[in-house]
């Protein structure tokens, strides 16, 4: 790496000026993420913001333009774009004003250095959606090297971004062998159409029962009340139910007495994300969204076998028929629906012996997962603070 030599401190508005172009609603719809920058919106299915009907106020973004997500700045949720297109009307748009790198200043803006100065200026009562003080920005200090120095540290944290997408698509690749599990079932993967939904029983074997959810699934109303039962869960589309750890998605309201009770062994679900795999069997006590549902489980079924069998692709894709919604990737499916789901119900030793064996196999993937994403936030970490690191090997307070 070039010896961080003459670089200079300029105030951000040197380098970028705010610009609010509107009346482009045929771009191409562009989102901002904190660990990717700006990208395409249809890239994700993890964005539940709906855009607007009226497209005409959405604001153009060139490339070379620096977006920020005003509401999450100070989580990194920024970045220079590479690409055209629109962003939502809460968003701010910068255009640069010098010659400088775009993706240094990509990197730069999103160091340690700078995102700790965001939140300093950023102000709010949510919890972690704290509005940036646009006026306050103007006077931020951005380091600068030369040009050449520039594009050589892009350049070095460029492949740690390469590195990162890496990872990435090994994360989906260990994921989706997780989902595959339907041949375990038994279940043969040519099913016809009945009644305009894919019947998820097709294939079953001959001794296995049949049944439907709403007759062994009973909705638990259990309430926190005042004192709360446990810690909050969140419904991961990839584990089911887990500790709420995120600190940039779901978060408990201050009064959570109107959140449900999750106990060991209930099933727990979020009915706008059933298409997605947004269910799964607790193993902890604990409380969820009040817009979610949690129900006991009747005694014919093995609890570790409702867990794999309704997050199997077979049912995943299932609910997706039977959910309602304009939004493609959140399609509601009502209790009424779900209770009208068949079910196959192999004899219990059977369901106990397709449960542990996939237990083993997800089990194995999920140390696997834990692996994968520890060098994936090591590198994050390296990104965001490399630039940083050098600022402080020349002595600058970053």
């Amino acid at each position: 790496m070039t010896q961080a030599v003459g670089w200079k401190s300029v105030p951000f508005w040197t380098l970028y000026q705010r610009d609010k172009k509107t009346g482009f609603p045929t771009e191409e719809l562009l989102s901002v993420y904190r660990d990717y920058g700006v990208i395409k919106k249809s890239e994700r299915n993890d964005n539940w913001n709906r855009a607007g009907e009226d497209m005409s106020a959405y604001q153009l973004v060139e490339p070379g333009d620096l977006v920020l997500n005003k509401m999450k700045t100070w989580q990194g949720s920024l970045g220079v774009s590479s690409l055209r297109g629109i962003v939502s009307p809460a968003y701010f748009v910068y255009k640069p004003q010098t010659d400088d790198d775009p993706r240094f200043l990509h990197y730069a803006l999103r160091s340690i250095h700078c995102i700790g100065f965001y939140a300093s200026i950023s102000k709010g009562i949510r919890p972690n959606q704290w509005d940036l003080q646009p006026e306050m920005l103007d006077s931020m200090r951005v380091f600068l090297p030369d040009i050449d120095t520039q594009r050589e540290i892009a350049a070095s944290l460029a492949k740690v971004d390469s590195m990162i997408a890496t990872l990435d698509k090994l994360s989906d690749a260990l994921r989706q062998r997780t989902a595959d599990t339907a041949a375990v079932f038994g279940l043969t993967d040519d099913y016809s159409s009945v009644e305009g939904a894919r019947s998820p029983l097709q294939g079953v074997p001959e001794h296995w029962g049949r049944t439907k959810f709403g007759y062994d699934f009973f909705e638990s109303t259990e309430r926190n009340g005042d004192d709360p039962i446990g810690p909050l869960l969140s419904i991961s589309e990839y584990r089911g139910v887990e500790l709420n750890t995120r600190t940039d998605g779901q978060q408990a309201s201050l009064d959570v007495s109107n959140y449900r009770v999750v106990r060991p062994d209930q099933l727990a679900a979020n009915m706008m994300w059933l298409n997605h795999g947004g269910l799964g069997v607790s193993s902890l006590m604990g409380y969820i969204s009040p817009d979610y549902k949690a129900f006991w489980i009747s005694p014919r079924f093995y609890p570790r076998y409702v867990h794999h069998l309704l997050r199997s692709p077979r049912y995943v894709d299932y609910f997706g028929t039977i959910g309602t919604g304009v939004r493609p990737n959140a399609q509601r499916v009502t209790k009424t629906a779900l209770d009208m789901t068949p079910l196959p119900l192999p004899p219990l030793e059977e369901q106990k012996r397709i449960a542990d064996q996939l237990d083993d196999v997800t089990a194995s993937i999920d140390r696997m997962l834990d692996k994968v994403s520890t060098l994936r936030r090591l590198l994050i970490e390296r990104r965001g603070t490399l630039i940083t690191n050098i600022l402080i090997d020349r002595g600058v307070k970053a």
